[in-house]
Parts: structure tokens; C-alpha cells; sequence
């Protein structure tokens, strides 16, 4: 579903930043953009920055249904600073899956920003996973019948030649030489 990225700039806080770029809202549907003036109020204007496709996986269902328990469902918009002071970020992603949001957020170089699901788009993705979502069972690993409890793996180090000690690290014994 093509969905638009609406970003808010505001007037920065510090002399270091100009402006605050924030993804504020997503429009469900909404036509081709390129960083198109909304509105502008008081310093604060709203431009519809791209719009890309949102993409439900079955395999991500769990993912899904993650999000839409919290409190307030929400997507994820995934973006990349520019050098280009008109395009100052480029839209790369956007999800519906917090674990693939917190997947971007580990690289460190990506801005994600956390933006209010629509009630279109929470209605669409829950028949998504209604649909797709399949319970995995649990299944417990059984542990093999060998026997471990008859040999000593492990106690003591072969490099210690003296069997008065033989919890004995190596490298207290080389400081015991050494004195």
C-alpha cells in the first residue's frame, strides 16, 4: 500500500541546528511526492517528503501483531541524512514491524522515527496477520541420554605437572616458579 511521509521542521533549539526535521504523520494512499509544502504556520511547516510502499510479509506476522498490542500501533519511518539543504533527508523505509525498526536503529546511522498507525492501516494489517499469522508450536529440545556424570572432563590443566593442586591455574603456578 502506498503510504506518504509527512515531515515537520521547526526552528532548532541550539545554535549547532537550524531547523528539527520530526516524521509527524503517514498518509494511507496517497499519490507520488517530492517534498511538497503542506502548510506553513509560525516558523513550523509540514511537507509531504516521498511516498513508498508498504510491504506486509508472512513471515513477519508476529512482528506485526507486536505493534498493534501497544498501546498506540505505530510505524516505523526509516531515513538517511543528505547533504542537499532542500532534501535534508531521504526516506529510505517504512514498517510496520518494531523488529524490523530496531534492526535499522542498531547500525546507528539511520534516523527511525516512531509515527501514530492510522486507523486505515491498523485495520489493513490486522487482516493481513488474521489472514497470514500461523501459531508456532513449541517444541522442547531433548537432551541426549549420554552419560557425563562418569568422567572428569575438565578438572585440572595438563600443564600443571604437580597433582597436589589440580584446580591450580596455569598462571598462578608460572608466578610460584618464578619466586
Amino acid at each position: 500500500m502506498p503510504v506518504g511521509i509527512v515531515l515537520r521542521r521547526a526552528p532548532g533549539v541550539t545554535r549547532w541546528a537550524a531547523w528539527v526535521w520530526t516524521a509527524v504523520d503517514a498518509l494511507p494512499g496517497a499519490g507520488a511526492a517530492d517534498w511538497r509544502l503542506l502548510r506553513e504556520e509560525g516558523g513550523v511547516s509540514f511537507h509531504h517528503a516521498a511516498t513508498l510502499d508498504l510491504h506486509l510479509h508472512g513471515a513477519d506476522t508476529e512482528a506485526y501483531l507486536h505493534g498493534l498490542a501497544a498501546r498506540v500501533p505505530a510505524l516505523y519511518v526509516v531515513m538517511r541524512e543528505t547533504d542537499d539543504e532542500d532534501r535534508p533527508l531521504d526516506v529510505v523505509l517504512i514498517t510496520a514491524s518494531p523488529y524490523e525498526a530496531q534492526d535499522y536503529a542498531d547500525s546507528g546511522e539511520d534516523i527511525i522515527e516512531k509515527i501514530a498507525m492510522p486507523p486505515a492501516l491498523i485495520a489493513w494489517v490486522r487482516d493481513f496477520v488474521e489472514t497470514h499469522h500461523r501459531e508456532e508450536v513449541f517444541k522442547k529440545r531433548k537432551r541426549d541420554k549420554k552419560d557425563i556424570g562418569q568422567v572428569e572432563d575438565g578438572i585440572g590443566d595438563a600443564r600443571i605437572a604437580q597433582m597436589s593442586d589440580v584446580y591450580r591455574s596455569p598462571g598462578n603456578a608460572k608466578k610460584e616458579r618464578l619466586q
